[in-house]
């Protein structure tokens, strides 16, 4: 355990993660737990404060999640965010209702500078809001501490106490000072010393890892993208030769990517594992063919993963412990606790009903993808497969809309390689979070070489990220989309159409399905 913790209690907003994220940029350690996480084991991990989140519903909503009054009464700060402000006014003897404007966006907000959540914020900055329901009046002892011209308690605290709410975000980027105010709350109200960092996390999971495996024999799904080398090279570096990587090609890779994996895992790479390279490429087919829709593709390429894991593990022999490069946006997004499913990860909700390995370990499940990425560079991985781009589970599978056939996996492996390739030609990869190529399940009447022709479009995607919960569609120079359509439908066969998705997260997902 930490000496130093903020706890989150997730009301059930799709950002709450966030909060964790900007808590640890802070150096402090900081967990996310259910709303109704018991008073005994709040005081039994003895957090230095505690936030409460956002969430969907209305205090006085027949299925509104709450927690218990008593929670005000262990003396720990507490800052309330958006639900969890109008949380902690209704618990406490103010009055919440329904707003007679609601505000949602950027809105800028007045401040009292002489808060020690708001010191060094501007006496007027951009804050982001979004509600229906507002805090009418606050609890006796408490001080409004920001306004807008239609919220009136758009912040509000009880020194004395330790207990601070704020109606907007702090968490997402759209408010410019959020980082400060969540600083402010960890130091000046929760006199942490920030001594949390990434290389503290690293040894302390490796710790963590040899005591639960002891003696026992773990096997780990490899991927050879970022998350799963991350834990790869974190388990070996716990247990040695007691682990197995198993790396299977379902036929649903990039282009070479196959060999591209072996070659720094495998036998010739440069890391001590015992490695084994599955190719189940036509077993994964037979499985996908006719199957359109992308939840049903992503539980059959889950549940098959699991069953060629569980194969490889019976000719190894006894293996006790699976593991997973899971990471927190996979979790949030499969819908685990309170917040909505947005899509099934098959390492996390996509798992089968019976799994045959006594634990599934999963080292990241804690971390954020850039954090991932610190955590590999403390295990001394090679920048080049560190920053490398990220890649979804299940594959192509999920970047070929509707049905998977082998022709379908060609066209987009050779579209996208053409499109990274002219991408990294541009010197722009480093600025983009993620970019790819996916093939639509759309055909369109064109014209080559004075012929009719009646082919699939092609679609590139490129987003600005860093945490990869919210993502901008990214700008990229027309002059390098021109080049790299010219390419597509000019190389790839079966291609007459490029296209670039210029949607946000949200309202979309970063992948396409």
């Amino acid at each position: 355990m930490e000496k130093e913790m903020i706890i989150v209690l997730d009301f059930g907003g799709q950002y709450n993660q966030l909060i964790a994220r900007r808590v640890r940029e802070c150096n402090v350690y900081c967990e996310v737990h259910s709303y109704n996480m018991p008073l005994e084991k709040i005081k039994e991990m003895n957090p230095k404060g505690i936030i409460f989140t956002g969430g969907p519903n209305s205090v006085y909503g027949e299925d509104s999640a709450t927690c218990p009054k008593e929670i005000f009464e262990l003396g720990i700060p507490i800052l309330g965010i958006c639900y969890g402000a109008q949380l902690t006014a209704h618990l406490l003897g103010g009055k919440v209702a329904t707003a007679p404007v609601s505000e949602y966006g950027k809105t800028e907000v007045a401040v009292d500078t002489a808060s020690k959540l708001f010191e060094g914020v501007s006496a007027k900055t951009i804050c982001w809001m979004s509600h229906t329901d507002y805090i009418e009046k606050a609890p006796e002892g408490f001080k409004i501490t920001c306004t807008t011209p239609v919220c009136p308690v758009a912040a509000m605290e009880c020194e004395e106490n330790n207990w601070y709410a704020v109606q907007f975000h702090p968490e997402v980027m759209h408010t410019q000072e959020g980082t400060k105010m969540l600083s402010n709350f960890v130091y000046n109200v929760c006199k942490c010393a920030g001594e949390w960092k990434m290389d503290a996390f690293v040894e302390r999971t490796i710790g963590e890892i040899r005591e639960k495996v002891g003696n026992g024999r773990a096997l780990c799904a490899l991927s050879g993208g970022v998350d799963s080398s991350v834990a790869a090279v974190m388990m070996a570096k716990a247990i040695g030769k007691q682990l197995t990587c198993v790396f299977v090609d379902h036929g649903l890779l990039r282009k070479n990517e196959g060999d591209e994996v072996e070659a720094i895992f495998g036998p010739e790479g440069q890391y001590d594992l015992n490695f084994v390279r599955v190719n189940a490429q036509e077993r994964f087919y037979e499985k996908l063919a006719g199957v359109s829709d992308p939840e049903q593709k992503r539980k059959i390429i889950g549940e098959e993963f699991i069953r060629v894991f569980e194969e490889e593990a019976k000719k190894i022999g006894k293996v006790d412990f699976l593991v997973q490069g899971t990471i927190y946006p996979d979790v949030i997004e499969s819908g685990l606790g309170k917040s909505a499913v947005i899509k099934s990860h098959h390492n996390v909700g996509g798992l089968p009903e019976h799994v045959d390995f006594k634990e599934i370990i999963e080292p990241l499940r804690m971390l954020f993808k850039d954090e991932v990425r610190k955590a590999g560079l403390e295990l001394g991985i090679p920048e080049r497969l560190v920053f490398r781009q990220p890649f979804p589970g299940p594959g192509l599978g999920v970047r070929i809309i509707g049905d998977v056939t082998p022709e379908k996996v060609k066209i987009v492996q050779d579209a996208d390689a053409i499109y990274r390739e002219e991408i990294d030609k541009a010197g722009i990869a480093g600025d983009l979070g993620q970019y790819f190529a996916a093939i639509t399940n759309m055909r369109s009447v064109g014209c080559m070489g004075d012929e009719r022709t009646y082919d699939y479009a092609i679609a590139l995607r490129a987003v600005l990220t860093s945490d990869f919960m919210t993502a901008e569609s990214a700008e990229l120079p027309w002059e390098v989309l021109g080049k790299v359509t010219s390419r597509i439908v000019n190389e790839v066969k079966g291609v007459n159409r490029v296209l670039y998705d210029c949607t946000g997260k949200p309202p979309a997902t970063i992948e396409f399905e």
